[in-house]
């Protein structure tokens, strides 16, 4: 009898193990932390913990179709920001963690 109590208790205590396992993570964060949706956040520039390198902001901003990008910088809030010209237009340019880009001018 006691194997079997203890054979049983094994089971149940790996089966509930299992079940935590597979459980999805919950986050309060409600926007992902890079844009691949080809669409702009429509809050962006969004204040974050950047990973872009300057070197990839550059590029990342060039891509988008930006010229004569100058004064490239962090900001405190983990953005980007720039001078460049598109379609004609100069003003600053802003890079943020999800790869969101901006330009006011």
């Amino acid at each position: 009898m006691k194997k079997f109590t203890f054979g049983l208790a094994a089971i149940l205590l790996s089966t509930s193990a299992a079940f935590a396992q597979s459980e999805t993570p919950k986050t309060s964060q409600t926007t992902p932390a890079v844009n691949t949706s080809g669409e702009t956040n429509p809050g962006a520039p969004v204040a974050g913990k950047n990973s872009f390198t300057e070197a990839q902001a550059k590029s990342r901003i060039e891509e988008a179709g930006y010229t004569e990008v100058s004064g490239l910088k962090l900001d405190d809030q983990g953005i980007w920001r720039a001078m460049g010209t598109k379609d004609g237009k100069h003003g600053n340019v802003a890079l943020d963690f999800q790869g969101n880009i901006t330009m006011a001018q």
